[in-house]
């Protein structure tokens, strides 16, 4: 069996928790997206909890795209706690290059928890890196740099693996890397894409140790899924609805056929 329909398939068989700090305008997507994909979602932000939840969770997905500062303490709270129990911790740097606050507090989840896969587009990225550049609200900007070197210095630096999200994405854990070229343009006529995508790599990592592969493994299905989706949509609002119903369909056939994924 291919490898990215492999770990489809565990997802299904396994249904993992993916606890969830995350963006409230996106957050009714990103529950959908990871139920759509066989895992289970849960969306638990408050600190009193947001530890015991991180606790019977198999992943972690936080996400800052709205963020605040009682919700960066949660953030910690759990991360510390999924940490603890050894199940992985998806940081979605959302917005990160466009305000103090977001380049502050993600430096502080970065140093205070044990980040597994960072991901952001190219400006978040080249950002978190040290590069000196500005994202246009949550929207990437121009990056005048090798970008697989970028992803590489990050993902050695923090011994995470960084994802790159974009017309093709970029999965390093600092020496191995991946190419990703699935996916489809009218991914981005609708909010919520990256948010989603982070989901879904959250709960590949639940089911696969090798987090580079995961999330490889789900880029491919969730750009395959984009693909399929804009054969029969009209605009945005008939794609979102095919984009969920395409991943739920998925199979190891479609897979096969239409993965298009590089290991350099």
């Amino acid at each position: 069996m291919n490898a990215t329909a492999e770990l489809l398939k565990k997802i299904k068989e396994q249904k993992p928790l993916v606890h969830h700090i995350t963006n409230w305008v996106t957050i009714y997507d990103c529950a959908n997206i990871v139920r759509a994909i066989g895992a289970l979602p849960v969306m638990a932000h408050a600190k009193e909890e947001a530890g015991d939840m991180a606790r019977i969770a198999n992943a972690l997905v936080l996400n800052i795209g709205t963020l605040t500062n009682e919700l960066i303490e949660a953030m910690k709270i759990a991360g510390k706690a999924a940490n603890e129990k050894g199940i992985p911790v998806v940081l979605d740097a959302v917005g990160v290059g466009a305000t103090k606050l977001r380049d502050d507090k993600a430096a502080e989840l970065l140093n205070e928890i044990k980040i597994d896969i960072i991901k952001g587009n190219a400006s978040e990225i080249a950002k978190l890196s040290g590069m000196e550049v500005q994202t246009k609200g949550v929207e990437s900007t121009k990056v005048e740099a090798n970008l697989i070197e970028v992803a590489k210095k990050l993902a050695n630096e923090k011994k995470a693996v960084v994802v790159i999200t974009g017309a093709e994405d970029i999965i390093t854990n600092g020496k191995d890397v991946y190419l990703c070229k699935n996916g489809h343009k009218m991914m981005g006529s609708i909010v919520g894409t990256g948010c989603m995508a982070a989901s879904v790599i959250g709960a590949f990592a639940a089911v696969e140790k090798d987090y580079a592969k995961a999330a490889a493994s789900a880029l491919v299905v969730f750009g395959i899924a984009g693909e399929l989706a804009a054969r029969r949509a009209t605009g945005p609002g008939s794609y979102k609805e095919s984009f969920y119903d395409e991943i739920y369909n998925l199979d190891e056939t479609d897979i096969d056929e239409m993965e298009k994924l590089e290991k350099k």
